[in-house]
């Protein structure tokens, strides 16, 4: 690890060993801690970095969130998008799209199971699931409202309170 004065003569640009790359020339492990640890960083006055610590509970649902975003429109806007092209072409175009989404979910999973079991995970995953398919499928698809929608959330809330009360 590199000493607060190493770091700063790297980072300004002080040290006869520079590399052209700015802030990120300086000692390979604070490179690694910046660019690999799941915690963002705020950089204060040219070279003071403040750690913020998320809560791993909102790591993994933003994750979870946003990975859940791709996969709704990867599994089901081609019904409106690419109804009229060839099935394979809405396979391509859905496996793209979906590309994003593992990129997001593999490490929400990875991040939400250091503090969460696996049925935890599963089960927050498809509350997400149902929270932004059903506005998808009646915002986007024009579907419209069910009753079904309800009693389905109510039985994800049951899922929610047996697998996380203990």
């Amino acid at each position: 690890m590199c000493s607060y004065r190493q770091w700063r003569g790297r980072a300004s640009g002080k040290s006869g060993n520079n590399t052209g790359w700015g802030i990120f020339s300086w000692c390979r492990n604070v490179r690694a801690n910046i660019i690999f640890r799941h915690i963002p960083h705020i950089f204060v006055e040219n070279s003071l970095i403040i750690e913020m610590q998320i809560p791993v509970i909102f790591q993994t649902a933003g994750l979870l969130i946003l990975s859940n975003v791709f996969m709704t429109v990867a599994w089901y806007g081609h019904l409106r998008n690419l109804s009229g092209k060839a099935w394979w072409v809405a396979a391509i175009v859905s496996w793209g799209i979906a590309l994003f989404e593992y990129l997001l979910q593999v490490p929400a999973n990875r991040i939400g199971y250091t503090h969460y079991s696996l049925a935890q995970l599963k089960i927050m995953q498809e509350v997400i699931t149902l929270s932004l398919f059903v506005p998808f499928a009646m915002l986007y698809m024009k579907e419209p409202f069910k009753l079904d929608y309800v009693w389905a959330a109510l039985c994800l809330v049951g899922a929610v309170y047996f697998i996380f009360r203990s």
